[in-house]
């Protein structure tokens, strides 16, 4: 057997990197002579991550489209063709024998040349609602792996695989590290541990509550391990001063965040909700309200309509946090339920079952 060569893209934001680094981490113990290559957006968070977990990366000058009329969409269009020309070329010298997408703005123009080259190729859809990239690839790609039931209404109904959503692999055995985790952080043992996560990049909003709520927390016997995201860490760090109180801009050790946690504050991107779903902890949701077609809310709730986590909406913080929190702190059957029930919701396999498809797609070429 020739030595088989992989490329992956995905990025902007953890949600896209981490299951691509997965998949590939996985790939990798199947076939250790394989060649990787990662393909990103230049000066997004994958050009520093994927080097970190061991792989190479070229970058595209690519980003996505503003929302809102701004003055970079006049330049989005310059940036999609250098950027397909860049990717046309990268096809060609490194002549893979498939093409992996996991959304973000560097997968677009990666698999859309490569689906045009012949290359056999597979896109991962991590949320509810399918982002513009992978819906216009969709058509052209071989797989399409998705995470939740009733994206034929996007998708081709004969491409698509529920899996899940890839997860780092060091999440499925925390339950025996929760001591030494909770030494990692210096936490202390006779208290409730509360891990804050807004998204890779930080989130403002989650990030105004915890600031106004230290005190409160502290009426409840609980200590913070707060990911504020880089974005924010400069404007939040002063409280590192606070015995109770731990702010990272980014947690590189999740593995042990999580086992250090009794419970948690997250977003609702869809790789956090499935990580969550297998640590099995009792999460409080926050989705994000600035989201295409709201796909976090509705991530959350499909959690939250199986008595598996809670949800608040960013509306609703000021009035309803503290007598929910307080409520989940006190009652450790209500702490248990969340527990047992959001467990039951992981999709363990997802990463092997991915790489699977991606298997398939390498020996029927």
């Amino acid at each position: 057997m020739s030595k088989y060569k992989i490329i992956l893209s995905g990025g902007g934001t953890g949600g896209h990197i981490y299951p691509a680094i997965a998949i590939a981490n996985e790939l990798k113990s199947r076939f250790p002579d394989a060649e990787f290559l990662f393909v990103g957006a230049m000066d997004r968070m994958e050009m520093e991550k994927v080097p970190q977990a061991g792989y190479k990366i070229e970058g595209l000058w690519i980003s996505g489209i503003q929302r809102k009329l701004s003055l970079k969409n006049l330049v989005f269009p310059f940036k999609l063709i250098i950027s397909l020309l860049r990717a046309r070329k990268i096809i060609k010298s490194f002549k893979p024998n498939v093409a992996i997408g996991t959304g973000g703005f560097a997968s677009g123009p990666l698999l859309k040349m490569a689906t045009a080259n012949g290359v056999p190729s597979l896109i991962q859809e991590q949320n509810s609602y399918p982002g513009i990239t992978n819906k216009l690839l969709a058509k052209k790609v071989d797989k399409i792996c998705v995470a939740y039931d009733g994206l034929e209404r996007f998708f081709p109904k004969d491409k698509l695989i529920k899996t899940g959503n890839p997860i780092r692999q060091d999440l499925l055995k925390i339950d025996n590290k929760t001591i030494e985790a909770k030494d990692f952080f210096k936490q202390k043992h006779g208290k409730h541990t509360l891990l804050v996560l807004g998204g890779s990049l930080g989130a403002r909003r989650i990030n105004e509550l915890i600031e106004k709520e230290l005190e409160f927390l502290q009426t409840q016997n609980v200590q913070v391990i707060w990911q504020c995201g880089k974005l924010y860490y400069d404007m939040y760090k002063k409280y590192n001063n606070n015995d109770d109180v731990q702010v990272h801009a980014f947690l590189n050790n999740m593995d042990f965040a999580y086992a250090a946690s009794d419970f948690i504050i997250s977003r609702a991107g869809a790789s956090s909700v499935s990580e969550l779903c297998v640590v099995g902890k009792p999460v409080v949701f926050i989705p994000s309200p600035n989201v295409a077609e709201d796909h976090q809310t509705k991530n959350a709730m499909a959690i939250v309509n199986n008595d598996a986590a809670l949800l608040i909406k960013e509306e609703d913080l000021d009035i309803d946090f503290e007598n929910r929190f307080s409520q989940l702190v006190s009652s450790v059957e209500k702490q248990k339920e969340l527990s047992n029930n959001i467990k039951k919701l992981a999709l363990v396999n997802a990463t092997k079952d991915i790489a699977d498809e991606v298997e398939k797609l390498l020996k029927s070429k």
